[in-house]
């Protein structure tokens, strides 16, 4: 497993009259090598179990297990140093990761912090630039004269430039346009499936992610309502519903055609092209039973 949860909990301020629990009892586990999307309304604890996986926080209670190292409440933190680099961490305000004079020293800044060459730094941040699609005249920038989307492509870009085991973003596709989102998402699916690197996604875009996810963790008031395949969250989608959250057309769509024509068992169909050949090979049952176009849309 990349990460494993047990019985961990988090809670700010813990010694204060001011705590407040932000995760609870979450049992959970991330295989090596997936990519795991991650939903929760406003609250729920989504960014708090981020900061979990790369050591920025400890838990209150419990163990977090990230590759070879354990973190356990109440015990000192061996090798984070070793374990940030391995996992990387894209904040969802790339304000708040940018800092340096340059958008190059920002890139650079990780390498160097972990022993690598100036030249080999500043080779990996070309790299990294090239695979977000940012013009290597950019690297001369200062950071917050860039566009927002330019802004968060160099954060992300920032992390790969660590060549990171495991990947954790934070609404990476916030103020990015369509273009650059389907981009974007299909460059962490081949960081995922072409270098076997993990890959876990927080988004409010389930619909965009949905069609690469390998499983979700669904989080509501700070506890895991949901851990499954992408399967089991097609089987019975109104889960998230009941965590606050608006159920994606793509599954609404998959559910009223599965229920319709006993698809169930079958691997859900997520993207357009996807569902309209469904609809195309169902077009005699379709014309047979009757159905109106309208009731898919139900």
């Amino acid at each position: 497993m990349a990460i494993e949860l047990q019985q961990v909990s988090y809670v700010y301020s813990d010694r204060s009259l001011w705590k407040q629990t932000a995760l609870h009892n979450i049992d959970l586990t991330i295989p090596q090598g997936s990519i795991v999307g991650i939903a929760g309304a406003t609250g729920s604890g989504k960014s708090t179990l981020l900061q979990l996986f790369n050591g920025i926080l400890k838990p209150t209670e419990g163990t977090v297990k990230v590759l070879d190292v354990t973190l356990q409440a109440g015990e000192k933190s061996p090798k984070l140093m070793a374990l940030r680099r391995r996992v990387g961490l894209v904040f969802q305000f790339p304000e708040q990761q940018m800092f340096e004079e340059t958008v190059e020293k920002d890139l650079c800044f990780g390498p160097l912090n972990f022993g690598m060459s100036l030249e080999e730094a500043k080779e990996r941040a070309r790299k990294a630039m090239v695979a977000m699609g940012l013009d290597l005249e950019l690297l001369e920038r200062n950071p917050f004269r860039l566009s927002g989307g330019q802004m968060r492509k160099a954060a992300i870009a920032s992390v790969l430039a660590m060549d990171p085991e495991i990947v954790v973003l934070d609404e990476p596709t916030a103020t990015l346009d369509p273009v650059s989102r389907a981009e974007l998402i299909s460059l962490l699916e081949r960081l995922c499936r072409e270098q076997g690197r993990t890959i876990i996604i927080v988004t409010h875009r389930m619909d965009e992610l949905l069609p690469i996810a390998d499983s979700w963790i669904v989080l509501k008031e700070g506890q895991a309502a949901f851990q499954g395949s992408v399967q089991e969250l097609a089987s019975d989608p109104t889960i998230l519903e009941r965590c606050g959250l608006a159920i994606p057309q793509s599954l609404r769509y998959w559910r009223a055609l599965a229920d319709r024509f006993h698809l169930e068992g079958e691997v859900p169909r997520l993207t357009p092209k996807a569902l309209a050949e469904c609809i195309a090979s169902l077009s005699s049952e379709i014309s047979h039973t009757g159905i109106e176009k309208g009731d898919i849309h139900e």
